[in-house]
């Protein structure tokens, strides 16, 4: 979005959810901005009075794009932030306990995976886990559908996507292509907000550049010996559609761990706690237990190992994400009373008593 740009907030996405959590006194002093760009010393906001910069100092949650923030007219100081209607988020990368932010406030997350060595159903499982724990509406892209042999390789693939959901919509494109990526314009429309995710080099910045009709991000090749890609987009931001709506692209995730996300990979894997239900134990671990229906199902072929085994490993990578964040909030409120505890005490100590 350009600095002359200026949208009206149903453009940005404003809706009923969000004014219901706006007083009187707010709507006289305060502009309300969408959070477009976040950068390490600032973050890029716009409102319907046009796009600035601002220093995220004075609040204490964090910010991601996409958020809803109240700026002080008078002070250019951000009063608080809005109530997310949806958040996507996952394990911060590497060894440290925390949660990250990836986009707030999305209506359709798009799903990108190649047809070429990255497609993989259990990564897709994955990232559909997520979007459905966010309440947000997951949409499976997959890429590079001009480069494989025939159609039936193209429809094969279609077809194990929509078996993990059959709601789910389902697209094969050539990124390259407007007219095939016409097929996304039901969810680019005035007001909605649709995110990318997917490892780098599927092909989510060439769709971006195609949608926007632009080169907003870069583009690189593939490594032809593992056909993994290039990190080419550095960070995230909302980008204004031709239809209406906006667009968010994200650095490739390659890394993308589960926490506090049971409600997602229990709704991602419908069938298989609807079948838990029906074992003979209610704690059954679905190994070795007689009256295992998992177990049954898997041994008349109904169901399919990879999924079960996925469906098992997601559920225990969250606990175990979850349980260690948990921990660590604990820790943090228990240092947080041992440090009021000393203050108090200095401070009747000063009074003398």
């Amino acid at each position: 979005m350009s600095s002359s740009s200026h949208l009206s907030l149903q453009q940005l996405g404003w809706r009923p959810f969000f004014q219901q959590q706006i007083n009187l006194d707010e709507y006289d002093t305060c502009l309300f901005c969408r959070v477009v760009e976040q950068h390490r010393s600032k973050i890029v906001v716009v409102s319907d009075q046009g796009q600035f910069d601002i220093r995220p100092s004075n609040i204490a949650e964090p910010i991601c794009v996409g958020d809803w923030l109240l700026i002080n007219k008078t002070t250019n100081i951000i009063e608080r932030s809005l109530e997310r209607q949806s958040v996507f988020q996952r394990k911060s990368p590497g060894s440290k306990v925390d949660t990250q932010l990836i986009a707030a406030n999305i209506d359709h997350l798009i799903i990108v995976s190649s047809l070429n060595q990255d497609f993989n159903l259990s990564r897709i499982e994955r990232y559909i886990a997520v979007a459905k724990d966010a309440m947000v509406d997951p949409i499976v892209v997959l890429t590079k559908a001009d480069l494989c042999e025939n159609n039936e390789e193209v429809t094969n693939k279609i077809h194990q996507v929509q078996d993990l959901d059959a709601m789910m919509v389902t697209l094969a494109v050539n990124a390259l292509a407007y007219s095939d990526l016409e097929q996304l314009t039901p969810y680019c429309k005035l007001g909605q907000t649709i995110a990318f995710v997917g490892s780098s080099g599927v092909g989510k910045s060439t769709i971006v550049n195609t949608l926007l009709q632009t080169e907003s991000m870069k583009t690189g090749s593939i490594r032809e010996d593992d056909a993994k890609g290039r990190h080419t987009t550095t960070h995230r931001a909302l980008k204004s559609l031709p239809q209406g709506g906006l667009l968010m692209d994200t650095p490739g995730i390659r890394e993308l761990q589960l926490t506090e996300c049971e409600t997602g990979v229990n709704e991602t894997f419908s069938e298989i706690v609807a079948l838990a239900k029906q074992c003979r134990f209610s704690d059954c671990s679905h190994q070795t237990e007689p009256g295992c229906a998992v177990q049954r199902s898997l041994a008349n072929g109904e169901l399919e190992p990879r999924r079960f085994n996925n469906f098992q490993k997601l559920l225990k990578e969250q606990a175990f994400n979850s349980a260690t964040l948990a921990e660590r909030k604990e820790k943090d409120r228990n240092f947080g009373k041992l440090i009021n505890a000393v203050q108090n005490e200095s401070r009747l100590r000063k009074k003398g008593f």
